[in-house]
């Protein structure tokens, strides 16, 4: 079942300029929906689930790059279309994106089992070391190419941090540690990552109630898209 934040949407359609593109997987919609409530033009929004952007999920060429999913394609295209672009390269707005900051699905219990000590937890010592960041950027290299490819185009990069939530199927502390690694790896691809936690977390790190989507465990809610968006304008978008 979709939510209000995980539905795929058309390029917005208004009569002023697109202020940025929104590529995503489902944390991509509470964005766009805010910025459809606050009539700000932008193009774009989900084209997947976050799992579809962690292995290699597209195949590059000298101004940009073709998904290997045909409807996101389909979407990629339309997206560029409305914005007058014939490819990625020639993005003339920034990109706000959340391919491969989906941690909920990096930080998936079973996944981590092997690494626990006889408590039933993973260590700390294991979740700052050497061999945890290289296993989270094996999982999501699909991403990491992206940014890569998007840094060598030269374009202007944002990428909002997901909401603090972590369901049943994941290790918390796996999500916080892998989180760190995956913003890491995107700032220094030049990415300029939202981290908006201090504003929507309480005690514990995790989010708030007033700013989770109330019928699922993962995404946020419109009110969370909105301080996004807030910040984004804050950016100068």
């Amino acid at each position: 079942m979709t939510t209000p934040c995980s539905t795929t949407t058309a390029p917005a359609r208004t009569t002023a300029p697109a202020r940025f593109l929104l590529l995503g997987d489902s944390h991509a919609g509470c964005v766009g929906g805010a910025a459809r409530a606050a009539d700000l033009p932008f193009a774009g929004g989900p084209v997947g689930s976050g799992r579809d952007f962690l292995g290699p999920f597209f195949d590059a060429d000298a101004t940009g790059l073709t998904f290997r999913g045909a409807e996101t394609e389909r979407l990629h295209r339309e997206f560029l279309d409305s914005l007058g672009a014939r490819a990625l390269g020639e993005l003339a707005v920034p990109l706000v994106c959340t391919f491969g900051l989906s941690a909920h699905t990096v930080a998936t219990r079973q996944n981590w089992d092997i690494h626990r000590d006889r408590h039933g937890a993973v260590p700390d010592a294991f979740l700052s070391g050497r061999l945890f960041a290289d296993l989270v950027r094996a999982t999501v290299r699909g991403a990491l190419a992206f940014y890569d490819l998007t840094a060598a185009l030269g374009l202007r990069v944002l990428a909002p941090l997901p909401p603090q939530r972590v369901p049943g199927m994941s290790d918390p502390r796996v999500f916080f540690a892998a989180q760190d690694v995956l913003s890491g790896e995107l700032a220094a691809r030049g990415v300029e990552i939202v981290d908006l936690r201090a504003r929507v977390t309480d005690g514990t790190g995790l989010q708030r109630p007033a700013f989770c989507q109330a019928d699922d465990t993962i995404h946020g809610n419109l009110a969370f898209g909105r301080l996004i968006v807030s910040e984004l304008l804050d950016r100068g978008l």
